[in-house]
């Protein structure tokens, strides 16, 4: 069974133990100068600064703390020898041999101290040990403890109530200034007790029971030996008036205890404390012997060897046999049944056999909480133990803890076990165990003292630690038991608590600098760098690491302190044996299975310390660090593990805390890109072994950039770490996040070069990429020696927008239109970028400069930087043209352009002009090609039949791809009056440069001719030059202005001319098109002209100038015009004539009217 297989195992002290024991006191004088044979340790207790050591020669030895050496806040005491005392004692002839001292009981708040030595009580005053209460003692004792809280006289003058156990009687006793007597119970042969309250749970040798101390019942529990069958369990008995048992019950064993009412007139008290040792010393008669109900107790049956004794403490009820019925059913007794399974059938010589114990079990009680108690039973001290638990009812509650033997001693630690209600709480959130020591039989080992753990609240089934006690065990097979062997191995809860350094925890939990591989600093350097802070480092580590604990251990000569094994310490060790094991393994694998077990182990624990804080993120860390140099080393393995694994692994990356730059130094090809400062890197020193293992296994890695899920890996926690930016809690911000934005930054880019990517359609890794740059990055400097490694400029000029450089960014855009290679691309038409970029900024020298660049590669683009109405830099224009003509002469006419066409500044037309014509001037005397064709259109409009477009609207039509052309129609457009009859230029200066070319630009002529007042010679042009019929008589009505350019809508009546000049013009162009070469385009156009303006001419200078060989039916629609204005011109004046005639009719009569009304006047002159 579990027993016997857990005793195979060997036990030892691991570092993963949930205690560990440090030497106390070693050495210790148990024998003065001169006395021979061997004595041991038999009691310790302590009390404040003083350690009380009680031995078998019946003497205490004091010892006296001294200051810790360490700085810590809790240093551990170290004691030297003060004083040697023999208590009082009288020779007891039951105890053979003597057992020396065998209790101190302290009571601080009353500066007294009770010792048991040799069955005597003797009294002292702290700390020295000076004899109390006139050395007066107690003969026959054995048992004193304390802790009574209820039960006293009602009278509270500071004292403290202990319980004082002789062979015939328990009496209860207040200590203080005096003793007085507080009660006494009958309860004979009490051998210990633990009390809780006005609670006590005792025993005597057969035993155990649960005492009312108030009320004085009595409860008898169960017997120690389960072979005892003469013990009954379930009686209630009242022992104020010795009356017999209460058979029966029909609810919980504590209920009867309320009805009954003590009489207080018993309780006499004596002010003398010889009355008082008299009373307790004297023999008094055993108390009448009472009727047992044996059926109140089911016994437990003795199992073989190979089982345990009770089964597991899995609350599976036994049935109970209906041939044998209970007769009486306590909630004691159900208890049991249900926690002991019942025995079966046996004949009359077993039970003959067994009816008594082989050897007489010590009783082990403690009180794990305010309301239980731990009982142990069992059969031998060569068998197994086991711990039953009862509360204050004295119902048997929770599952039945195993011992692998009877144990020697037995303490229980956490919360709730310490009796002081005023340090209920004190241990809060610690977990319950269950500490014993015993001796067991090892594989391969023999004997071993050891000290057996094992949780007591929770169902921890089976899950034991086993401590090695270092102490001498003779190998004697005759020994089999601890009391055979005669090794005494005691285990006690002392007074008071004193503190237990673990230096190990400072040593793993300070600081200490990570040294990379390859680095550059000598040694030397090193030193000088971090000596200061290592020495801080050491003096931090060793205020760490502190604990108190209340339970010791002795063997021998030596004494030592049981504490709980630091988490830190504990989980760290367990980590180690992930590493450990891979020793063995064929592929040299982690453990990531314990690894993962001890990160969940730890998850939402909240610390209550700052050692606590640190060990937390400290394990947190080592986890995290194993579980990622573990997934580098074995990247082929990454894919075949679960999602979950990876999930905590990324957890724990983050939330353990640990510096990236140490994540990083485990990738070679990430680790130049770390960032050390002046400090360097700080990490917990129990890091730096493991950094150290793993290094030579990640230098090795070849596979990095081509695993995609390391590398997403990777990115994910860098991505989540720089998060955190900004965040005052990260020690090294600067460094840190340096060394995270270039690591990022040189993943991004491997992973962005292993992607499809398209401009328009960039892939996943390329928008985090630009994400990252445009978020601004803090290793500025590196970032740009990266991405001009990696010939990303396009990429550069973002990271130089995000710091708002915009010289940089325009240099860079710069390189790359000019051609400088752009891995990846992503600047589309980067010359409108460049001028959506100058438009945007408000830097004047950089629009200048830029601008000017753009300019002189694209013109017509470039100009749009100075000519945006939205620049923030605004520029006059001759500020514009005086940079242009200096730096980008080309662009110079397009922007004059802007200004004469776009914003109709009419001052720059000159010289718009003359650009243009140097351009077409050019052209013409360098290229007879360019002239030819331009003849070419002249005579192929000539040829075209009416009806037909104009001159303009055919070239326009039939334009050139080539600059010249386009100059040569804004020339036309410009000269031709497209900015109205107020625009004038210097006529005299282009004519003077167009005459040499009159017959190629026919157009430029008849505009400039009609310019200057040459009419004749430019509907002489028109007709002949171009054989243009409909622009001539545009020209006619209009004056000879505006015919070529694009005029939207009518000219406006006041530039036109008056009627009397444009029938000049026609008269002119009458002849010009009577002069034309082709007789039917002369008739046509004639005729046409005669028909459609003939209002404009005289009848008879037309008939003048027709040739008589024409038939009138040619001018008949003139002549019919002309005669019909003839006759309508007569008929207008002879009405006009007959108007006039009647209107002086009119004006006759109404003269003749008024001087007949106003009548004559007689006007008389004087005579002189």
């Amino acid at each position: 069974m579990q027993a016997i297989d857990d005793e195979r195992k060997a036990p030892s002290e691991v570092p993963t133990s949930s205690y560990v024991l440090r030497p106390l006191v070693e050495d210790i004088p148990l024998s003065a100068e001169g006395q021979a044979g061997n004595a041991h340790i038999t009691c310790v207790e302590l009390c404040g600064d003083n350690l009380y050591v009680g031995t078998s020669r019946a003497e205490i030895l004091h010892f006296v703390s001294i200051p810790g050496a360490t700085a810590s806040d809790t240093p551990a005491p170290s004691y030297i020898f003060a004083s040697r005392l023999q208590p009082a004692y009288s020779p007891q002839p039951s105890l053979k041999p003597l057992e020396g001292v065998q209790q101190i009981l302290v009571l601080p708040k009353v500066q007294k101290a009770c010792i048991l030595c040799n069955g005597t009580l003797s009294f002292y005053s702290l700390p020295e040990l000076s004899p109390a209460f006139g050395n007066n003692t107690v003969s026959n004792c054995t048992w004193v403890g304390g802790g009574v809280l209820g039960g006293t006289d009602g009278v509270d003058d500071g004292g403290e109530v202990v319980m004082i156990c002789v062979k015939n009687k328990v009496r209860l006793v207040r200590i203080g200034d005096e003793v007085r007597r507080v009660r006494d119970i009958q309860f004979p042969g009490c051998i210990i007790s633990s009390s809780r309250g006005d609670y006590a749970c005792v025993a005597d040798a057969q035993s155990y029971a649960l005492l009312d101390v108030k009320n004085q019942q009595k409860i008898t529990l169960f017997p120690i030996s389960s072979l005892d069958e003469n013990a009954a369990a379930g009686k209630v008995e009242d022992l104020s008036t010795g009356s017999d048992s209460i058979p029966a019950r029909s609810s919980s064993l504590a209920r009867p205890f309320a009805g009954h009412v003590v009489d207080s007139k018993g309780h006499g008290r004596s002010t003398s404390l010889g009355a008082l040792v008299g009373g307790i010393g004297r023999r008094e008669g055993s108390p009448k012997p009472r009727s047992r109900d044996r059926s109140a107790l089911i016994a437990p049956v003795p199992l073989p060897k190979d089982t345990s004794p009770l089964p597991s403490p899995s609350h599976a009820k036994t049935e109970s046999n209906p041939e044998n019925p209970t007769p009486l059913a306590l909630s004691a007794d159900r208890a049991l049944v249900s926690s002991v399974p019942a025995p079966p059938p046996r004949s009359d010589s077993l039970r003959s056999s067994q009816r008594r114990p082989e050897q007489i079990l010590r009783p082990h009680i403690c009180s794990p909480t305010p309301n239980e108690f731990l009982l142990t039973t069992g059969t031998s001290g060569k068998e197994a133990g086991m711990a039953i638990f009862v509360n204050l009812d004295g119902d048997v509650v929770r599952g039945t803890l195993e011992f692998s033997r009877y144990p020697q001693a037995v303490v229980v630690d956490g919360d709730g076990c310490e009796t002081d209600n005023t340090q209920l709480g004190k241990k809060e959130g610690h977990e319950g165990y269950v500490l014993a020591s015993m001796l067991i039989m090892a594989d391969g080992m023999g004997r071993q003292a050891v000290l057996e753990v094992q949780r007591w609240d929770i169902e921890d089934i089976g899950n034991k630690e086993w401590m090695q006690i270092p102490c001498d065990v003779p190998d004697d097979p005759k020994c089999s038991d601890s009391h055979d062997s005669g090794v005494i191995i005691g285990l006690r809860t002392v007074n008071t608590e004193f503190a237990v350094q673990f230096p190990e925890i400072g040593a793993l939990l300070r600081g200490k600098r990570l040294e990379l591989p390859d680095t550059e600093s000598t040694q030397l350097e090193r030193l000088c760098q971090r000596s200061n802070r290592d020495r801080e480092e050491f003096e931090f580590g060793s205020r760490l690491g502190g604990q108190t604990t209340k339970i010791t251990l002795w063997s021998g000569s030596k004494i030592w302190s049981v504490a709980r094994n630091p988490s830190a310490l504990k989980l760290d060790a367990t980590l180690q044996r992930s590493l450990v094991d891979t020793k063995i393994k064929e592929h040299n694998e982690v453990d990531r299975g314990i690894v993962i077990g001890v990160a969940n182990a730890i998850t939402g624990q909240e610390p209550a310390s700052e050692t606590e804080f640190l060990s937390l993120a400290y394990i947190r860390q080592k986890a995290s660090l194993i579980l990622f140099a573990d997934l580098l080393s074995q990247v082929h393995r990454m894919e075949n593990l679960p999602p979950a694994d990876l999930r905590i692994t990324e957890r724990l990356m983050m939330d353990g805390g640990l510096d990236p730059r140490a994540i990083l130094a485990l990738v070679p090809t990430l680790r130049e890109e770390i960032v050390e400062g002046d400090e360097g890197i700080w990490i917990h020193a129990g890091l730096i072994p493991v950094m150290e293992y793993f290094f030579p296994k990640t230098d090795a890695l070849d596979s990095l950039w081509t695993d995609a899920n390391i590398l997403n890996f990777i990115k994910r926690y860098l991505g989540g770490w720089r998060q955190r930016k900004g965040f005052g809690s990260i020690a090294d911000e600067s460094e840190v996040f340096q060394t995270i934005d270039a690591a990022l930054l040189r993943l991004l880019l491997v992973q962005d070069s292993q992607a499809l990517s398209y401009p328009s359609k960039p892939s996943p890794e390329r928008t985090e990429l630009y994400s990252m740059v445009d978020s601004g990055m803090d290793c500025f400097d590196r970032a740009t020696t990266i991405l001009e490694q990696h010939h990303r400029l396009f990429v550069l000029s973002r990271l130089y927008q995000s710091r708002r450089m915009a010289r940089k960014v325009l240099e860079t855009w710069k390189r790359i239109i000019e051609g400088e290679i752009d891995e990846g691309g992503g600047l589309i038409d980067g010359e409108n970028e460049v001028r959506r970029y100058l438009v945007n900024i408000k830097d004047t020298a950089l629009v200048d400069e830029y601008g000017s660049w753009l300019a002189r590669r694209n013109p017509a683009l470039g100009v749009q930087v100075f000519t945006n109405d939205s620049s923030r830099v605004k520029l006059e224009p001759h500020q514009v043209l005086m940079l242009l003509r200096r730096r980008a002469p080309d662009a110079v006419k397009v922007y004059l352009e802007h200004l004469v066409f776009g914003k109709k500044n009419v001052s720059y037309a000159n010289e718009l002009i003359s650009y243009y014509l140097d351009s077409v001037l050019t052209v013409l005397q360098s290229s007879d090609d360019a002239r030819k064709r331009l003849a070419e259109t002249y005579e192929i409009y000539r040829a075209l039949r009416p009806p037909k477009p104009t001159y303009r609207e055919y070239i326009m039509a039939n334009t050139l791809s080539e600059p010249w052309w386009h100059d040569r129609l804004r020339l036309l457009e410009l000269i031709g009056g497209s900015h109205g009859s107020d625009f004038s230029y210097d006529v005299s200066q282009v004519l003077h440069r167009v005459e040499p070319f009159e017959q190629d630009l026919v157009p430029e002529s008849i505009i400039l001719d009609g310019r200057q007042g040459r009419h004749r010679q430019a509907l002489r042009l028109l007709t002949h030059g171009l054989s243009d019929y409909h622009t001539a008589v545009n020209y006619c009505l209009l004056g000879g202005a505006s015919i070529f350019h694009p005029t939207q809508g009518s000219v406006a009546p006041l530039t036109r001319p008056s009627q009397e000049e444009q029938a000049i013009l026609f008269g002119y162009l009458l002849t010009e098109f009577l002069r034309i070469e082709i007789a039917s385009d002369r008739l046509e156009q004639t005729s046409e002209l005669l028909a459609r303006f003939g209002s404009w001419y005289d009848v008879r200078q037309v008939l003048d100038q027709i040739p008589e060989s024409w038939s009138v039916e040619l001018v008949s629609s003139f002549l019919t015009s002309a005669l019909r204005k003839l006759v309508h011109e007569k008929n207008e004046v002879m009405m006009t004539k007959a108007l006039s005639g009647a209107e002086n009719l009119q004006v006759a009569h109404a003269f003749v009217e008024k001087c007949e009304a106003i009548g004559p006047q007689v006007e008389s002159t004087a005579v002189t």
